[in-house]
C-alpha cells in the first residue's frame, strides 16, 4: 500500500470518527458546545453489543453459528450492507459545524507499562490481560510498537503461549451485526475465532462502537480491539506462526 493511499485512508477514518463525536455530543448538550446548521440529533450508539467473537471474511475458519433463527445469507447480507454504509460514510462530505470538545476527550490514551518480564524471546506479539496493553517485539528483543487495547469483559483467554493461525483484510462478526479490518486470529474459541483487529463498525449506524479514550478498557466479547493505525501495524508485523505470549501483570 502506498504511502499517500495509506494517508487518504487514514484521512477518510477520521473525518468518520469526528462526524460520530459531533452526533454523539449532539445528543447530550453536557458533554460539549455545537453550533450546527442543518443537523439533528441522534441517539446514543449504546456502548457495547454482542459483536466480537470474530469469524473470518472466507469459510477458512468459519465460526460456529449462535443458536437461533439467524441464517448465513441474512449474516452476509448485514456484512455487505455494513460494507457500503462505510464506504459511503467515509465518501460523504463532512458537515459544516463548529465543534468546542472537553480536553482530552476521544483521545487514544498512552501506553506506559514496560514490556512484562518472561514475555518470551525473539519476535512475537505480548497482550497483557490485565493491563489491556500490546507490545510488538522484534528477533532481537526490541519493542517496535506498543499501545493500549480493548479486549474482553469475560475470561476465555487464558495466560499462555498461542500462535497466529489465520490473517483476513476484511471479516465480520459472527452475528453480521459489524464489521472490522486487519484481523489476526491466534485462538480458536466454542462460538468462533479469538483476534487483534480494529475497532469495529456497526452494520446499522455505520459508526465506530467505542471512542478512542476508552481504549485500555475491556469493552468486547472476546476480540482484542485496536485503534486503526496499531491495527494495520500488527497486522503487517505478523505472520502466520507468530507467537502471541497472553501474560496478566
Amino acid at each position: 500500500m502506498s504511502g499517500r493511499h495509506r494517508a487518504s485512508r487514514r484521512a477518510r477514518r477520521i473525518r468518520a470518527r469526528r462526524r460520530a463525536r459531533v452526533r454523539r455530543l449532539t445528543a447530550s448538550s453536557s458533554v460539549a458546545l455545537l453550533t450546527v446548521a442543518g443537523l439533528t440529533a441522534v441517539d446514543k450508539l449504546p456502548l457495547l453489543e454482542r459483536i466480537d467473537d470474530d469469524g473470518p471474511a472466507t469459510d477458512e475458519f468459519a465460526a460456529v453459528p449462535p443458536s437461533g433463527p439467524t441464517s448465513a445469507g441474512a449474516g452476509m447480507a448485514r456484512a455487505k450492507h455494513a460494507h457500503a454504509a462505510r464506504a459511503s460514510d467515509r465518501a460523504s462530505p463532512q458537515p459544516s459545524v463548529e465543534v468546542t470538545l472537553n480536553p482530552g476527550k476521544d483521545v487514544k490514551p498512552p501506553a506506559v507499562n514496560p514490556l512484562p518480564a518472561d514475555s518470551g524471546a525473539g519476535k512475537r506479539i505480548v497482550y497483557d490481560l490485565s493491563g489491556q496493553q500490546v507490545w510488538l517485539v522484534d528477533e532481537d528483543d526490541t519493542v517496535v510498537r506498543t499501545y493500549l487495547v480493548s479486549g474482553s469483559l469475560y475470561d476465555q483467554l487464558d495466560p499462555g503461549r498461542y500462535e497466529v493461525f489465520s490473517k483476513s483484510r476484511n471479516a465480520i462478526s459472527w452475528t453480521g451485526e459489524s464489521t472490522m479490518e486487519y484481523m489476526v486470529r491466534f485462538y480458536r474459541s466454542v462460538n468462533s475465532n479469538i483476534g487483534f483487529h480494529d475497532i469495529p463498525v456497526s452494520a446499522d449506524t455505520g459508526e465506530e462502537v467505542q471512542t478512542l479514550s476508552e481504549l485500555g478498557t475491556p469493552l468486547s466479547d472476546g476480540c482484542i480491539r485496536q485503534d486503526e493505525s496499531d491495527a494495520e501495524a500488527l497486522y503487517e508485523f505478523a505472520s502466520v506462526g507468530t507467537p502471541v505470549i497472553v501474560v496478566s501483570t
